[in-house]
């Protein structure tokens, strides 16, 4: 299928995990051009080698500057972005009472800070070309909560608010705003963890399995397509039915 032939698209932490999943699925799908951004070079290096449509950029997603600056560069090779999927983020789990300003910080200014910071640099280019779609990653806990995950949980339901403001302000200009919720993904880092925590994830997924991240990525290109052309504002959940708890 191509339902992204032609499309320009930016995926923020595109180097590998779900990132990586939502590259590989837009240009499967015919893009033109996807710009990975993440801040591992040797990543982004193989995903260029790998495949063609793709160009990898070293880009703090925190820094406005940098962003500006790779959204001018970005802008000055084909004139325009389509997509902006702002998917990069990071974790640093602790309970309340053990969580430092530091690590609270840290992930607030790349999964929220950062989600703003793109979209508010890609924003003006998708108004004067006429429209645009900017999808963002929430999950599961920014939906319900997890235990030990007080940053990343109000980074996440941040970002679902973010999401229907934006989809509020930018509808009269043609730009669609949706977020993507994931379950347990099964991602190289997820495999990596303890069977008990994997058997935990399974046994709280009424699929019985981790998502795979093409499944993440099959959402994202949908929310992208004409197939979406009247959702804004959504948050789609691709969870495999997980229920949450402590």
């Amino acid at each position: 299928m191509d339902r992204m032939k032609g499309k320009v698209c930016v995926v923020t932490g595109g180097a590998r995990g779900i990132g990586r999943g939502i590259v590989e699925t837009f240009a499967r799908e015919g893009a033109l051009r996807v710009w990975a951004l993440d801040m591992n070079e040797a990543e982004l290096a193989a995903l260029e080698r790998d495949i063609p449509c793709v160009k990898g950029e070293v880009v703090n997603v925190a820094d406005g500057a940098a962003v500006e600056a790779f959204v001018a560069k970005a802008k000055a090779e084909y004139g325009r972005i389509d997509v902006l999927v702002n998917n990069a983020g990071i974790t640093r789990d602790a309970l309340i009472q053990k969580m430092t300003e530091s690590d609270w910080d840290a992930v607030i200014n790349v999964n929220l800070k950062g989600p703003f910071l793109c979209a508010r640099a890609v924003v003006p280019h998708m108004i004067r070309g006429g429209g645009g779609v900017i999808l963002n990653a929430s999950s599961v806990v920014g939906l319900y909560g997890n235990f030990g995950q007080t940053s990343y949980v109000a980074s996440k339901a941040g970002v679902i608010g973010m999401t229907r403001v934006w989809a509020r302000e930018l509808g009269r200009h043609g730009i669609r705003v949706n977020a993507v919720a994931p379950g347990f993904i099964g991602t190289e880092m997820v495999r990596q963890m303890p069977g008990k925590v994997l058997d935990t994830m399974v046994s709280k997924t009424p699929l019985g399995r981790l998502g795979r991240p093409e499944e993440i990525g099959n959402a994202y290109v949908w929310l992208a397509s004409e197939a979406a052309s009247y959702v804004t504002g959504a948050v789609i959940s691709v969870d495999g039915g997980v229920v949450t708890g402590t």
